[in-house]
């Protein structure tokens, strides 16, 4: 006896009437085939049992066919030492990783190190998803020798004009204006900002900004003495609002550049005998499972974790296949819950 023929990608193509290599690229999930072309190669590919040998797929291409997504140390509520929106994003991007036949490899990252070195040389993966990036003045000079020593990556940020790399993002500027265009419409006339207002942190200043336009645009003055620097996490919420009740200045709103800082000045602002929302209102920003569970339930603006899971792999995949890629912004709306007052 003799053992059966072992099918390959020449027996699909004759059967689907293409060429090996539209098989090849169709079967590793690549957007130059098809919907069509590629549901018949796969149902073809089913029907005759056949798998993939990734080894020598990927020994021919030189790739790894896998990705690393890297998140950064971020102050949390609990050990995990990452911010919950991104622990949102996670089951999207694997979700992306399995569909396009890519393996995902997490990686946990110290700032202090000199993980933009470790993917030069090594074979780990073709590409970078990076989520998280504290003092982007900092950051910048290590994306710039990411792009210098050819690393395919895409970053999860806020686009700005010259930034190294490719950039995936929600609209901060939009979610700060109808945060505050929401206060007001309820009302509110004396609305402060809480986080960090300067090009260290660009996600947050564009939301920033996005207030100061909904404020000008209602006739409302923008007072330095209502913004306190704060980032992303419960500690500093709560001393940016302690700063705000020190300097005596009235305020009955807030809008908060993240979820985390709203938490914490919801806590200190209750703790002072003020009421959420009878005495101010607060808006937070990105709609993590926590807004939910606050006295009284957090209002917050809604980033798109599924779609943006879903884009980072594509255009990094993109990216690795030579394909012309450019950075995204993703929409954003308001979730209204009983904290601002809805």
């Amino acid at each position: 006896m003799t053992a059966p023929r072992k099918i390959t990608s020449f027996d699909i193509a004759e059967l689907a009437g293409v060429s090996q290599p539209t098989v090849s690229r169709a079967l590793r999930g690549s957007p130059a085939i098809s919907e069509e072309t590629r549901k018949r190669i796969e149902a073809i590919a089913a029907q005759l049992n056949y798998k993939v040998d990734k080894n020598a797929s990927n020994l021919r291409s030189q790739h790894s066919n896998t990705l690393a997504l890297l998140f950064f140390e971020d102050p949390s509520p609990d050990d995990s030492q990452i911010n919950p929106f991104f622990l949102s994003m996670l089951g999207s991007i694997t979700r992306a990783c399995a569909q396009r036949g890519y393996d995902l490899l997490i990686s946990f990252q110290q700032f202090s190190t000199d993980w933009h070195k470790d993917y030069e040389d090594s074979r780990k993966a073709d590409g970078i998803i990076l989520l998280g990036y504290g003092d982007y003045e900092t950051y910048r000079g290590r994306l710039e020798q990411l792009v210098a020593q050819g690393t395919h990556f895409v970053l999860w940020g806020s686009s700005r004009d010259g930034q190294p790399g490719v950039t995936i993002g929600s609209n901060n500027f939009q979610g700060g204006h109808d945060a505050t265009r929401h206060l007001i419409d309820r009302g509110r006339g004396r609305i402060g900002f809480l986080g960090d207002a300067s090009t260290h942190y660009p996600e947050f200043f564009a939301r920033y900004r996005g207030h100061e336009a909904a404020l000008q645009a209602a006739g409302l003055a923008s007072d330095p003495a209502l913004q306190a620097d704060a980032l992303s996490n419960e500690a500093d919420g709560e001393a940016a609002a302690s700063a705000l009740l020190s300097r005596g200045v009235p305020f009955d709103a807030l809008v908060c550049a993240s979820d985390l800082i709203a938490i914490g000045a919801m806590r200190t602002l209750q703790a002072a005998g003020r009421d959420v929302p009878g005495d101010v209102a607060i808006v937070g920003f990105d709609n993590i499972p926590a807004a939910r569970l606050t006295r009284p339930p957090l209002t917050s603006v809604v980033q798109d974790s599924r779609a943006a899971g879903q884009m980072l792999v594509d255009t990094l995949i993109g990216l690795i296949h030579g394909e012309a890629v450019q950075d995204q912004v993703l929409p954003v709306h308001l979730e209204i819950r009983q904290s601002s007052g809805g």
